[in-house]
């Protein structure tokens, strides 16, 4: 009989893949996954340690599971509860102190090992224990790369694939070098293989990930160092494979490879994330960033005289400790002459054991939400004018899945937009779905007129299918 297994996914798109990387690992022990932890006998929660208040919503989870195991032991039924990702890297040990209802505490790093884990979690409460204590937050001396199964049951058009983690960087207000490690690549030829798995099980778009993305360099068949350009051209000869795009990415490892990959791989989305954090040199200097300015308008200037219709999104921190109102209006200033497609910006908040949660220039907190206040309508602004701008356009759009509404499909930009496209006056009689008869769009690229356009969303019509 199989076992039930409902995973959690807080955060970053990497622990979307490391979640379904988990539950590949956990197949040949004969756990299925479940949409609901209410019949589980394994909940992970795989956790995120970059917003505010990370760790305490994982314990008001905690507090939820721990009634669920409770009444689950008084039936005579077992249910383990596992905390994997950064929060259980950064702060494992005193996780298990804190809520004594874990059974297993995992780093991003170990997630190979939970047939072992479980293991010994299933040992220690066979012997009367109402939770396991398993801890295993070691940076292992391979990679978990060497132990993952292949992946299985992929479904959808779009994918994850990391291929690079870590960070070397050490941005002083970022846990991710303690939590992730030191920058690793997998080779070229392992990504290579995944992906053409992920292709032949339907998948169209694959979005590369890591921390420090554009940083890779991994080992190529000969021997030699491929970049992150090279590795994209590598992809690009995959048959079936349409779309391919990469996050997050660092000002620091742009360099002209990848540049040139956006200008002659037609597979490479004219869309790129990457990220500045503060439009003031001083604040860059203090977030030990290792750019300036400058640098990073150079840098948006050649990108865009290679594919002038590159757009760009970035993230922001507003209020970093010691930024003044001039430092501020230097991130407006930077904002101003990007004008970026999109964005995310927040609040510094401070991570624990980072050297800017020490800095004894906090910013109040009344002065940061009124500055990210207008960071964020300055960004919504541009946000709406690029989506204006999309009218009466003609694009490509992967469709994903069914829209709200009857004849309507939702599916992506090339930019990355959200787009409702209206199939209702296409003749589908030879449909093979009765209750879905436009079933057969779904994971296709179609070309689409577009004819509305929203803050966070476009409208369109068909005007053909591609493949």
């Amino acid at each position: 009989m199989s076992k039930k297994v409902f995973i959690k996914t807080y955060g970053c798109q990497m622990n979307v893949y490391d979640s379904k990387r988990m539950a590949d690992v956990l197949k040949p022990q004969g756990y299925v996954v479940s949409e609901s932890s209410d019949d589980a006998d394994l909940v992970i929660l795989n956790t995120c340690h970059i917003r505010e208040k990370a760790a305490e919503k994982v314990y008001s989870e905690i507090g939820r599971l721990k009634l669920a195991k409770q009444a689950k032991a008084a039936e005579g039924k077992d249910m383990y509860i596992a905390i994997a990702g950064c929060v259980a890297q950064a702060e494992g040990p005193e996780m298990m102190r804190r809520a004594p209802a874990i059974d297993m505490v995992l780093g991003p790093q170990t997630y190979h090992r939970l047939p072992e884990m479980l293991k010994s979690a299933e040992e220690q409460r066979s012997g009367g224990r109402m939770s396991a204590r398993v801890l295993d937050t070691e940076f292992p001396v391979d990679t978990k790369f060497d132990h993952l199964p292949e992946e299985s049951d992929y479904t959808g058009p779009a994918a994850f694939l990391t291929i690079q983690e870590g960070c070397d960087k050490f941005c002083t207000f970022c846990v991710v070098p303690y939590t992730r490690g030191a920058e690793y690549s997998r080779p070229v030829a392992d990504i290579v293989a995944e992906a053409k798995r992920l292709v032949t099980s339907g998948v169209v778009e694959i979005t590369l990930l890591g921390q420090n993305v554009n940083a890779y360099h991994g080992d190529t068949a000969s021997g030699e160092t491929a970049s992150l350009g090279a590795l994209i051209r590598e992809l690009d000869e995959i048959d079936g494979l349409g779309r391919i795009r990469y996050t997050t990415s660092h000002p620091r490892d742009m360099d002209d490879e990848l540049i040139e990959a956006h200008r002659d791989v037609k597979a490479c989305m004219p869309y790129l994330h990457l990220p500045v954090q503060s439009g003031s040199n001083s604040i860059l200097d203090a977030m030990n960033r290792k750019h300036t300015r400058e640098h990073y308008f150079d840098i948006i200037d050649r990108l865009r005289a290679a594919k002038p219709d590159l757009a760009l999104s970035s993230d922001f921190i507003v209020g970093f400790p010691g930024e003044t109102d001039q430092d501020f209006e230097d991130t407006m200033d930077l904002i101003r002459r990007v004008k970026y497609a999109s964005a995310y910006s927040f609040k510094y908040s401070p991570r624990p054991g980072t050297p800017a949660s020490i800095m004894e220039t906090q910013v109040p907190e009344d002065v940061k939400s009124k500055r990210l206040a207008a960071l964020q309508a300055l960004v919504n602004e541009h946000q709406l004018e690029f989506n204006t701008n999309s009218i009466g356009k003609e694009m490509d759009i992967l469709l994903e899945r069914p829209g709200k509404y009857a004849g309507q499909l939702l599916g992506r930009s090339p930019y990355l937009q959200a787009v409702h496209v209206d199939v209702s006056n296409v003749q589908n009689a030879l449909a093979e779905d009765a209750d879905n008869p436009y079933s057969e769009f779904m994971g296709k690229l179609v070309r689409v007129r577009i004819s509305e356009a929203g803050p966070n969303s476009l409208k369109g019509e068909l005007v053909s299918a591609l493949h």
